[in-house]
């Protein structure tokens, strides 16, 4: 899937126009939720995803979006990210409406995602909160060498 804005902006699906270096650069570095995250880890999240370039009109990348989702039921929004030269241009909504979009067309009825301050801007793409917050539940692994089992994280009996 490729969109393309009049001011020349696309969001494109094609994986192979990605940076995966420079998306682990932004995630890594300046995105409060995937601070430190390993170079190797953020290739395997794009590798297993459905995931969304912003490319400025002169092709270079401006954002990333990736949605891990079973195609048929559920679909999670996560690791958006526009780089901070090209905010301000409304990129961010038009990622996050452009996402539930496709995803809505792939048949997909429950798309869920995570934010500490960005509500706004997801609001704007159909989001709210949870109706019932209570139903849902989670097992948090970040605190644990980034969710990986190692022996300092199994307990003996």
């Amino acid at each position: 899937m490729r969109e393309r804005r009049e001011d020349g902006y696309e969001i494109d699906t094609d994986a192979g126009r990605l940076d995966v270096a420079l998306v682990h650069r932004w995630l890594s570095t300046d995105a409060y939720w995937a601070m430190g995250r390993p170079a190797d880890v953020v290739a395997a999240s794009v590798a297993n995803s459905v995931c969304f370039g912003v490319y400025a009109p002169d092709g270079a990348p401006a954002g990333f979006a990736r949605v891990v989702t079973d195609h048929a039921t559920f679909a999670w929004l996560c690791d958006v990210y526009i780089d901070p030269a090209a905010r301000g241009l409304g990129l961010g909504t038009w990622l996050a409406q452009t996402v539930v979009a496709e995803i809505r067309d792939r048949g997909v009825r429950r798309i869920i995602l995570a934010t500490r301050d960005a509500h706004t801007v997801y609001e704007k793409a159909g989001f709210a909160l949870l109706a019932e917050p209570a139903r849902w539940m989670e097992i948090d692994l970040r605190g644990t060498d980034y969710g990986r089992v190692t022996s300092a994280t199994v307990k003996e009996p």
